[in-house]
């Protein structure tokens, strides 16, 4: 009976059945969490609402959403529509970042939203295995962020 149970326990555990593919995960996500944290550093650094957390939690959400169907062996095409879905998602999240406050014509947020889209951008390359692409997407995120920085958003 105990037998039972504990095989029933290994066998929900087995999605990651070797050392390599533990490590090719715990890679991915580990890179999405910190190239997240370097954007949401540089926004919380900037005083805005969404920083370090919150950037973090949507790339390593992000590349989770994505690895995970990718590891189960779903195609091209379906792995594209799970890709529709977290821009989606993350579309919802950034509107709520978006205020305009009453009687001023000045709109706030976009460009936090816009940061917070292009990190599910970086979670999602990261989460795919596209590491460099992740990188480099982060590099000059956080360039336009540093150098375009005269005026808030």
């Amino acid at each position: 009976m105990t037998g039972a149970w504990w095989q029933g326990v290994i066998e929900d555990f087995s999605d990651l059945p070797g050392v390599s593919q533990f490590l090719r995960l715990a890679v991915r996500l580990i890179l999405a969490a910190v190239l997240g944290g370097m954007l949401g550093f540089e926004r919380q650094r900037s005083g805005k609402a969404a920083g370090l957390r919150t950037h973090m939690m949507v790339a390593l959400g992000a590349a989770l959403f994505i690895a995970i169907p990718q590891q189960s062996g779903l195609s091209p095409e379906e792995l594209s529509r799970v890709m529709q879905g977290i821009v989606s998602g993350i579309g919802f999240l950034g509107a709520g970042a978006i205020l305009k406050q009453d009687g001023d014509q000045q709109v706030k947020g976009l460009t936090t939203a816009a940061g917070l889209w292009l990190t599910a951008a970086v979670g999602i390359a990261a989460g795919m295995g596209r590491e460099a692409s992740a990188v480099l997407g982060a590099v000059l995120a956080l360039l336009i962020l540093s150098l375009a920085s005269g005026r808030s958003e």
